[in-house]
């Protein structure tokens, strides 16, 4: 009684319990506040909702995304290192489990006479067989078993977690890469429009030169300048052309099988609200990549307690039965043979090894903190600077909006004063040019902001609830 009662002391598991460090910056006041620049009007304090890309209203764009999460290759892989995750937990669970043993043998032989102590008595040959059974489990005296197993479980969490990181990523650039088609649909756009005022306004010198109010000097000038604008084109066309590529791959598709439906595309959709935000206790919720590297905390923790473990005995319970005879003898009562009883093996007196082992875990442990605050600092890092980014990229637009509006009367100004005669074609020239620089400076701000609100929800992690991971 008194032994059983020491084992039943004894079984609890070594090593520490996993709990969030007090000092995890995760559990500060600061990550878990409103972000810095979320009182701008341009966001909402309502949470990122997890399928962000319908705020766009795009029936084309949710169709892409549908597709770039069922083919996607990164996700694919991902989905493989779950399940490896996975195999490694059964891996573990399994040594709970009784191991069992089963022979079989037969053989014909003589066995030595000095062997059998009987010297120059030399004995026969003869068939020999041999079968047996066993079964052994070993009592996890102290949890070495249950913290593998406990680390094993972290580690599946951990690759889920992944998982769901990929999984923004993928929804993120899938995203991305459609509003860059359309982006540089509409900055082509743009372009052309431009070409076409240029080549206007070409036509108009040759037409005053033949006329005799201007001078080869104003031909050649707008000609180069037309030349100047088109020239912009084939690097908007292969910045359109690459988008599209890119939106293939992360869809499942080669390069040349691009969603031809997008081609076409030559203005983006917008958001029809302000960003939903949230706030950092919200994000610290949502980051995938926070939940993978406090996975990866727990996990190392238990690993302490699977180093530590091996400074106790270990006690292995085991039965086995058998039968050993020469074949003629088959299963008779001589041949019939069993054991019962516990296995006690102890890793004692040279224990540095250990201690050596253990200081490693704790080292380990040490470096998965200090990449689970990392993870939490850059994550609090990107969502301030892409609410930053986008806040002022919305002023700068503001601005050149206003500077494109006082480009364009300028130049209608300059021609109604130049066909009056009233003064020569190079104010008309340098205004034209400050109305196409400024055009098209408009069009990229456009571009730049899309990619900013994709940067925005990228950051805030959204995009993996309710995923369908593999589990």
């Amino acid at each position: 009684m008194l032994v059983a009662a020491a084992v039943l002391t004894a079984c609890a598991a070594v090593g520490p319990n996993y709990e969030r460090p007090a000092g995890a910056v995760a559990n500060s006041q600061v990550a878990n506040g409103p972000f810095l620049g979320a009182g701008n009007a341009a966001f909402d304090p309502e949470p990122v909702p997890g399928d962000w890309w319908r705020l766009y209203e795009s029936a084309t764009l949710d169709g892409l995304v549908q597709e770039a999460l069922v083919a996607n290759t990164d996700l694919r892989a991902a989905a493989g290192n779950i399940e490896r995750a996975l195999a490694g937990l059964d891996y573990a669970d399994a040594a709970k489990n009784p191991t069992t043993t089963l022979l079989a043998t037969t053989t014909y032989g003589r066995r030595s006479a000095e062997e059998e102590l009987r010297p120059g008595k030399p004995l026969s040959n003869n068939f020999v067989y041999g079968l047996g059974a066993g079964v052994s489990y070993q009592v996890d005296l102290f949890g070495q078993i249950a913290r593998t197993i406990e680390s094993a479980n972290a580690d599946t969490g951990a690759a889920r977690a992944a998982y769901d990181t990929t999984r923004v990523t993928v929804v993120s650039e899938t995203t991305r890469a459609f509003l860059e088609v359309c982006s540089f649909g509409r900055e082509i756009a743009v372009a052309e429009r431009s070409v076409a005022l240029q080549e206007k306004s070409t036509e108009l010198t040759r037409t005053l030169f033949r006329t005799g109010r201007g001078s080869t000097l104003d031909v050649t000038r707008a000609s180069a300048q037309t030349d100047q604008v088109r020239a912009t084109l084939p690097v908007l066309n292969a910045q359109k052309r690459v988008a599209l590529y890119r939106l293939a791959v992360l869809t499942g598709h080669a390069p040349e099988d691009f969603p031809r439906a997008v081609q076409s595309c030559d203005q983006e959709p917008h958001l029809a609200r302000p960003i939903p935000v949230g706030d950092g206790a919200g994000l610290l919720r949502r980051r995938p990549d926070i939940r993978r590297s406090e996975y990866e905390l727990h996990s190392a923790t238990a690993r302490i307690g699977v180093a530590t473990a091996d400074l106790y005995p270990k006690i292995t319970l085991g039965a086995s039965i058998g039968s050993v005879g020469l074949n003629k003898n088959f299963l008779d009562t001589d041949t019939l043979k069993f054991s019962l009883g516990p296995l006690i093996s102890w890793q004692f007196p040279d224990r540095s090894r250990i201690q050596a082992r253990i200081r490693a875990a704790d080292a380990d442990q040490q470096i998965a903190f200090a990449r689970f605050d990392g993870t939490v600092l850059n994550a609090l890092k990107e969502a301030e600077s892409a609410l930053e980014t986008y806040a002022r990229d919305l002023e700068r637009r503001a601005l050149l909006e206003a500077a494109r509006e006082k480009a364009s009367r300028a130049a209608e100004d300059t021609q109604q004063l130049f066909a009056l005669g009233r003064q020569g074609f190079l104010p008309v020239l340098d205004a034209t040019r400050t109305l196409t620089v400024v055009e098209q400076s408009v069009a990229a701000a456009d571009s730049k902001l899309a990619s900013d609100q994709v940067n925005v929800f990228l950051a805030l992690g959204g995009g993996w609830e309710d995923s369908g991971r593999p589990r």
